[in-house]
């Protein structure tokens, strides 16, 4: 992995549109300002916001002392020959460990679904190896709240004390360390509640689950160190400073998306963390960044891309891309919060409020308190075989599968965009993310693909208050055994049906067609939505 941190802008033109905006960003001296926490940097709207938001640029220091921290619990826990970490989380608190430990090849279960069939097989693993990292800054996440109450109750059937087994990361004061304190959980680890759970890889939330895994964290926070100086200056030499204004470039331009790749950086799942970034932080009024992450440099979407779009290799150049950017994890992870909140004051947004992420949740929550809508009060417009057909107005729905894809790809504007939503299980249907490609080649939209309900954490804010250009094609999936949540009126299959459709219905409300697909049979649904897809262009 390159240590050196660099931004390359390759595309002539993209270059010779940024470097006025490398200017003036460092004549008002913005790298050193984000450094110092300066809250006036995103204008009067942003300041009360931006001045709790900003303790992610000293991370590098301030999380030191988790080190031994974590490092302790890591022993004790092994000597009682529990080594297997579940973190249950959501976005900002799931995405970062994700990468971290994939990246140094270290296991941890991710819970980031309410999909019955993907909790209960990591249910099924050994219970009297595991631990649960339960991660969530509001401390009210609801998924992560159905995570815990489930594996509580399985820890206590199969003579586990739960209290023991069960490691919490949250912000002070929140409803979970309230709740950690009254049940004697293992541990509570309290982040620092001056960081954005989209900033927040190099806080307790990145840093516990992956480091109880085994991952090296003071390795990362000295990477993170050795790129704050040169992210804070006032420099045109500032990667931070190059990468945003390659972006604000390219927006002003009309290249509102950034497609994400891979080329080698030796970095696993990067774009997943900074899809969540770049489109929580800026799709906001109307306007934003979209972050298309694919499989990489040769896939659809990025090696012929439009104009609508700017190709963003993560790791070198290898010919398709018009912006390139190399370095290790922590000091990448420090560049891209540092170039996102800087394109944050060139598109004139706050970067570290998400305005429009509650309405879906308000619509899943209603729907959750009036179980009759989510039980036999919905009729399929057409049913093709193993999927039931529930197409937007303006779409016929009563034709094949095939028919009825062609009509709705057919309402996306033009320079618009596709976004693909499944809520189903990201392990046993990993063959859903297919999609994405082959919808990308077919329609020549960018298309973005989404595990329900984690997108709704991420690029769930730009899809609701960003450029509104985009469709949705929703695929819910029947669930062969649900699982009930202890204590709650409903199942997870019945949470993560209210979200899907919590969601559609907000989309709706913002005029964007949304198609839903429900599989009846998960496996033969799958197949029989690719060969549709295949025979509707």
């Amino acid at each position: 992995m390159g240590e050196r941190l660099t931004v390359t802008i390759s595309d002539g033109e993209l270059a010779a549109q940024a470097a006025p905006l490398v200017d003036q960003l460092v004549a008002d001296q913005v790298a050193s300002k984000v450094a110092a926490q300066d809250p006036t940097l995103w204008g009067p709207d942003a300041e009360s916001e931006a001045s709790i938001r900003l303790s992610w640029t000293t991370l590098h220091k301030s999380s030191r002392p988790l080190i031994g921290e974590i490092e302790a619990l890591r022993e004790e826990l092994r000597s009682e020959g529990v080594d297997r970490i579940v973190l249950a989380g959501m976005g900002g608190s799931s995405l970062a460990p994700e990468v971290i430990a994939a990246t140094e090849h270290v296991a941890l279960t991710v819970l980031d679904t309410t999909d019955p069939g993907q909790v209960a097989d990591a249910l099924a693993g050994d219970l009297q190896r595991t631990v649960l990292v339960v991660s969530s800054k509001s401390g009210g996440t609801v998924e992560t709240d159905s995570h815990r109450r489930i594996f509580a109750k399985a820890f206590a059937e199969n003579g586990i004390d739960a209290a023991r087994r069960i490691v919490v990361v949250t912000d002070p004061g929140s409803p979970l360390a309230e709740l950690a304190e009254k049940e004697g959980y293992r541990k509570v680890f309290l982040a620092d509640p001056h960081v954005g759970g989209r900033y927040s890889a190099l806080t307790a939330f990145g840093l516990v689950p992956a480091g109880l895994a085994g991952a090296d964290i003071a390795r990362l926070l000295d990477q993170a160190a050795a790129a704050a100086q040169v992210l804070g200056s006032d420099s045109p030499d500032n990667p931070a400073l190059q990468l945003a204004a390659a972006w604000g470039a390219a927006h002003n331009a009309g290249a509102e998306k950034v497609v994400l790749a891979d080329t080698g950086s030796g970095i696993t799942g990067f774009a997943d963390w900074a899809e969540q970034l770049i489109a929580e932080s800026t799709g906001k009024l109307g306007t934003g960044l979209l972050p298309v992450a694919v499989d990489g440099p040769a896939a659809p979407g990025f090696a012929d891309a439009k104009a609508d779009a700017t190709p963003v290799a993560i790791g070198p150049d290898t010919g398709n891309a018009a912006v390139s950017t190399t370095g290790s994890l922590g000091a990448q992870f420090l560049l891209w919060e540092f170039a996102t909140a800087i394109a944050g004051r060139l598109l004139k947004i706050n970067p570290f409020d998400q305005p429009d992420v509650e309405a879906a949740k308000k619509a899943a929550r209603a729907l959750l308190d009036d179980p009759s809508k989510l039980s036999g009060g919905e009729t399929p417009s057409a049913t093709d075989d193993a999927v039931e057909i529930f197409a937007p107005a303006g779409v016929s729905g009563d034709g094949t599968l095939p028919d009825v894809l062609r009509e709705f790809l057919a309402t996306a504007p033009e320079g618009g965009y596709l976004a693909v939503q499944a809520y189903l299980d990201r392990l046993d249907d990993a063959s859903a993310a297919l999609l994405r490609p082959e919808l990308a080649k077919r329609t020549g939209l960018q298309t973005t693909f989404g595990w329900g309900p984690r997108f709704l954490h991420s690029t769930g804010q730009y899809h609701k208050g960003g450029h509104q250009n985009g469709i949705f094609l929703q695929i819910t999936g029947a669930s062969e055994n649900d699982l009930d949540v202890p204590d709650r009126p409903y199942t997870l299959g019945q949470l993560q049906h209210a979200q899907a459709l919590g969601d559609g219905q907000v989309l709706t409300e913002h005029g964007r067609p949304v198609l839903r697909l429900h599989l009846t049979d998960r496996a033969a649904g799958l197949a029989q939505l690719m060969r549709a897809v295949q025979e509707a262009q």
